[in-house]
């Protein structure tokens, strides 16, 4: 039986707030039941142009500051955040992660030794960060290929086959938007992933901005392990990415439902199971022969 691993991304939708962070931690143990939480890190300064940092946000209506960086600033938690988050993740049974979007970051999570580090879709050729990584975190390194070329995730893997850190590796098929229409999921592509990187990594994963969780189970069907989804109090609360997060009973709902059909995912352990023996006795209506040459089934 395949081991499935959630991953609750609450991301930046603590919108600033270490008490709101907390308080999410505690309904994904308590009540979600989910595997480990993530978090995001970011040097905005380190990571945006000038020009990019004074521009104003693409949408004003979810800007926390005058500016895209000082709204990316307000959404930041410092090193001592992120270490109270771990501490306290732990204390309730998840693994804490983050997502880390420049090298500063990279080597500030990776001192708190966490399970694994994620890389997002955006990141995902700074291979500075992997540079680091390889040489100095020993954790698993998680990557999105959103917005990636077959020939940029090729060198990516190569990279970490050359570094001998691909057995720490796992793949996540995505889709980079906000929220995913039905029709650009595409489910298929962890065929393809496994197809091509199965025997090389240590697994494949599905990252999901889409709404509702069937496409979550059905990834599961075709081989996905790992799922990571957006976890949010409220899809209305300002920001960009609460509209593509699930609230409290849909992150439950999926680890219920992705536990319950990977228990269902195998074959019989024997033609006719336990469960069916008696079944068999009372119901199964077996062929006579009615003639030399015919048969036919009693009903």
């Amino acid at each position: 039986m395949n081991k499935t691993t959630v991953i609750a991304e609450i991301g930046c939708n603590h919108m600033g707030q270490m008490r709101i962070a907390l308080e999410m931690i505690d309904v994904l143990s308590i009540y979600c039941k989910v595997d480990a939480v993530k978090f995001q890190k970011r040097t905005v300064k380190e990571l945006l142009s000038p020009s990019e940092y004074s521009a104003p946000h693409p949408n004003p209506a979810n800007s926390y500051g005058m500016t895209y960086g000082e709204h990316r600033e307000f959404l930041e938690f410092g090193m001592e955040h992120h270490a109270e988050l771990k501490k306290y993740a732990e204390s309730k049974g998840l693994i804490y992660s983050s997502s880390v979007w420049d090298l500063t970051a990279a080597k500030e999570i990776a001192s708190l030794k966490p399970v694994f580090i994620k890389i997002p879709s955006a990141s995902n050729l700074n291979f500075e960060i992997y540079d680091y990584l390889c040489e100095n975190f020993s954790g698993e390194i998680h990557i999105s290929l959103g917005m990636t070329t077959h020939v940029e995730e090729e060198r990516i893997v190569d990279y970490f086959v050359s570094k001998g850190r691909n057995k720490d590796l796992v793949l996540y098929s995505c889709t980079s938007g906000y929220p995913v229409p039905f029709d650009d999921i595409c489910l298929l592509e962890i065929v393809r992933l496994k197809e091509k990187y199965e025997d090389t990594v240590k697994a494949i994963g599905f990252s999901g901005h889409h709404l509702g969780i069937a496409a979550d189970v059905a990834a599961m069907a075709l081989g996905a392990t790992y799922f990571e989804r957006h976890f949010t109090f409220d899809r209305t609360w300002k920001g960009t990415d609460h509209a593509a997060s699930l609230e409290p009973d849909g992150i439950r709902k999926l680890k219920r439902d992705l536990a319950n059909v990977d228990k269902a995912l195998r074959y019989k352990k024997k033609e006719i199971l336990d469960i069916e023996e008696e079944q068999r006795k009372k119901l199964k209506r077996k062929l006579e022969k009615t003639s030399e040459n015919s048969s036919s089934e009693r009903i």
